[in-house]
């Protein structure tokens, strides 16, 4: 779900260029790539089936494998629907956040288009979007309360859920059961108390000699396996890490990074890079965003903390050896993951209200998700659907159940805000010093709370 380094950030990519964040991670499981040539689901628009006049509804995303399962669902909500022609169209996510006000400024964007939590609130604060709290109302199926929170702006719900992504534990079986590590007992604290990660991930971490992190002898230049992906991710790693020691990191539609919390929680993590050397060097992940990925499928990394965006690479795995997927790490205040969803949103200036309705409603319905769940392009945002991705990926041999547990269990919210692209562009910059050991992380936190803070307020 975001190639699948270029996928990763398909979704939430454009939330801070100078992170790697694998908010993008919603996306399903193909590249955004593709043209902006729409295709239709049904007949030409203009004409239905028996010659009557037809109303045809556009729907735009970015992503191609998700746009296959919805030229399937929308096949069968036309032939249901014979007057509505539903015209589906890819924007390839390198122009997508570029075109999109374009088109909603000159009356050429679509009747209905995908958004992410980081760049919806602009939208409803220009006036863009039809209010879903009173366009649909409460009669539609269950939704992920988690993706709804996200979308609710000003007491109101602002998109309808279309997929969503949760954070979890994959873990190299063969090497846990070979160091007698149950991945489910993990816990990390900050204060060394409680602490029962750390011990496990310097027994995992192993040299080229075979030297565990435990052993005076350890070659650290050498590392043929790493414990943890640790690095300067906020969907996977400091986004949970931070919610799981009782932090946040944002206060409204501003930044919250610095605060006593946060400090103990950037500081185990930089200290795992960088003094305990059990996860890859900060310089390495901070230029390949998937490189944790890529040592886990290789057998270099034992734990690996990310969401369903990862899967699809992990089949490359094949019988190199065991895995399996846990919940995510606990922390001082339990197990918080985070979750972030995409939602489907009405254009308020559509020509054709009444059918962009008709269509809203079946983008929310279960039937109208199977097809995302069934194909395994997405984990849907109908909370019924979502069966269906677990039973997809049942058949390939992989229990998902950790997943969908973190979907619909406690997490920390994504960033949301109007102007949070701009925060998290302005503060990159401090946390790439700061992952990388050359920044105290209590200056890094308050410097990156300061410059993102006015650069948000600055719009």
């Amino acid at each position: 779900m975001l190639s699948s380094s270029h996928r990763r950030r398909v979704v939430v990519g454009a939330l801070a260029a100078a992170i790697t964040i694998s908010l993008a991670a919603c996306s399903p499981a193909s590249s955004s790539g593709g043209d902006s040539t729409p295709s239709s689901s049904g007949s030409d628009s203009g004409e239905a089936g028996g010659g009557g006049d037809q109303t045809t509804v556009t729907f735009r995303l970015w992503d191609d494998a998700a746009a296959g399962a919805y030229e399937t669902s929308f096949a069968e909500f036309e032939a249901a629907n014979p007057d509505i022609n539903v015209e589906v169209e890819t924007i390839p996510w390198a122009n997508y956040w570029e075109q999109l006000p374009l088109d909603l400024s000159s009356g050429e964007a679509a009747d209905i288009f995908w958004v992410n939590t980081s760049n919806f609130g602009i939208y409803v604060d220009n006036g863009n979007l039809v209010n879903i709290s009173e366009t649909l109302g409460d009669d539609h199926d269950p939704w992920s309360d988690l993706v709804v929170d996200l979308y609710t702006r000003d007491g109101s719900l602002w998109g309808v859920p279309q997929l969503q992504d949760s954070i979890a534990l994959f873990y190299n079986k063969t090497l846990l059961d070979a160091a007698g590590i149950d991945p489910t007992t993990l816990k990390w604290d900050p204060t060394g108390a409680a602490d029962t990660l750390l011990p496990a991930l310097q027994t995992l971490t192993v040299d080229a000699e075979g030297r565990n992190a435990t052993d005076p002898a350890f070659d650290a230049a050498t590392t043929a396996v790493y414990g943890l992906n640790a690095q300067n991710d906020l969907q996977a790693i400091w986004g949970p890490f931070v919610g799981s020691n009782g932090g946040t990191y944002q206060d409204g539609d501003l930044l919250a990074l610095s605060s006593p919390e946060n400090e103990q929680t950037f500081q185990y993590l930089v200290d795992l890079i960088n003094t305990h050397k059990v996860a890859p060097p900060a310089a390495d992940t901070l230029a390949n965003g998937d490189l944790a990925r890529d040592y886990f499928v290789q057998g270099k990394l034992a734990l690996f903390q990310s969401g369903q965006y990862s899967l699809p690479a992990l089949e490359e795995i094949g019988d190199s050896f065991e895995w399996a997927i846990a919940p995510p790490l606990e922390g001082p205040a339990g197990r918080v993951g985070l979750v972030h969803g995409v939602a489907a949103v009405g254009n308020a200036d559509s020509a054709n209200p009444e059918a962009q309705q008709k269509v809203l409603e079946w983008l929310g319905s279960t039937e109208g998700q199977l097809a995302l769940a069934e194909t395994g392009a997405a984990f849907p945002g109908a909370t019924d659907a979502q069966d269906a991705y677990v039973a997809y990926w049942q058949e390939k041999g992989v229990d998902i159940t950790a997943l969908q547990d973190a979907a619909n269990g406690e997490a920390i919210a994504a960033p949301v805000g109007p102007n949070i692209n701009a925060g998290f562009g302005a503060f990159g910059p401090y946390f790439e010093e700061m992952f990388l050991g050359r920044l105290p992380v209590a200056e890094a936190l308050q410097q990156a709370d300061t410059a993102g803070n006015e650069a948000i307020e600055a719009g």
